[in-house]
């Protein structure tokens, strides 16, 4: 497994690393299994991957907590820990808080639920809009200061919040959705991240499963997957989006991988400073996933794939209106 640097920091992460969020929470809520995911998380390891992403809103807190288990079973040397704070679930709801203060009380919070000294890269989960970002990341600059914290980064950042961001403290890794179906940062965010040196990290790259082709129908998802809530999922958006995966089964087809491996190798052949992290639990995805650093892409795979975005129309945003305001957020 091929290693390069997180920007800003004397950490090595894996070019591909495991987003651990369905373990504990959000998809298929009948079927956690925490062995299965030890198991995983072990598959992972011995592919090489140390780069592994959790929250505190996973669960919440459950997702913490296994990688904690995982942590003290195959020791924490091989383990890169990127975790968030900033999303607190009140009364059913999400609320947002980054004041310098709770920074500090987060993460404790997750430090005790991983069982580990320091987080290597430690996020702020969304930007707060009552709290100024230069206040927050002045609170993530005492945690470096202190030893408990390696590296920050922000996740649905505007590329002006990053710029405010990393003129307090340098910014590692700004993390966004991105994919085939989610090509937005691609107009200013990863291009502010490049002019000033920061690490991408691209989550749900595989559009939240859609992209694998393995869900047929918004039946397939099952009551409290959040998904059947995101309106690419919902109705008629979900039959008119299945002409973009008919599209990728096509290409993936004709260069002998699966779809999923060619999302994954299209980000992958972006540049060694984007890092996806797709999830799963199960260790035969896993696998598939991990195919994608073999298949390199040829001038017309690359113009065919990127050619997606711009000539098939995406149906429907990725979050309802109010999780909508949350994400690019100044």
């Amino acid at each position: 497994m091929e290693k390069v640097k997180l920007a800003n920091s004397d950490i090595e992460i894996s070019r591909l690393g495991l987003g651990c969020m369905g373990m504990s929470s959000f998809y298929s809520p009948t079927e956690q299994n925490e062995e299965q995911s030890l198991l995983t998380i072990k598959e992972a390891l011995d592919s090489g991957i140390n780069l592994f992403d959790t929250s505190d809103i996973y669960g919440p807190h459950t997702n913490e907590l296994l990688l904690g288990k995982a942590i003290k079973k195959f020791g924490r040397e091989k383990f890169v820990i990127a975790t968030k704070f900033g999303i607190q679930l009140k009364d059913g709801k999400f609320n947002f808080c980054a004041t310098p203060q709770y920074v500090k009380e987060a993460c404790e919070g997750s430090l005790k639920r991983l069982g580990i000294d320091y987080i290597d890269l430690y996020y702020l989960h969304r930007v707060d809009p009552n709290t100024p970002i230069e206040e927050t990341v002045k609170g993530m600059k005492e945690l470096v200061k202190e030893g408990k914290v390696k590296a920050i980064g922000l996740s649905e950042a505007s590329a002006e919040t990053i710029r405010r961001a990393h003129k307090i403290h340098p910014i590692s890794a700004i993390q966004t959705e991105y994919s085939l179906w989610s090509t937005d940062v691609e107009e200013n965010i990863i291009p502010t991240c490049r002019e000033l040196g920061i690490t991408f990290v691209a989550y749900s790259p595989l559009g939240r499963g859609f992209l694998t082709g393995r869900i047929k129908k918004p039946e397939d998802l099952e009551d409290g997957d959040f998904r059947k809530s995101n309106p690419r999922f919902q109705g008629e958006n979900f039959y008119k989006n299945i002409k973009l995966v008919e599209r990728v089964k096509e290409l993936a087809q004709s260069k002998g991988c699966t779809p999923a491996q060619l999302c994954l190798a299209w980000i992958l052949d972006k540049g060694k400073d984007i890092v996806p992290i797709p999830g799963t639990k199960q260790v035969k995805y896993l696998k598939d996933n991990i195919g994608a650093l073999k298949v390199k892409l040829s001038d017309e795979d690359r113009k065919r794939l990127n050619e997606i975005p711009s000539t098939i129309p995406i149906f429907g945003t990725r979050y309802e209106e109010r999780e909508m305001s949350t994400v690019n957020t100044k």
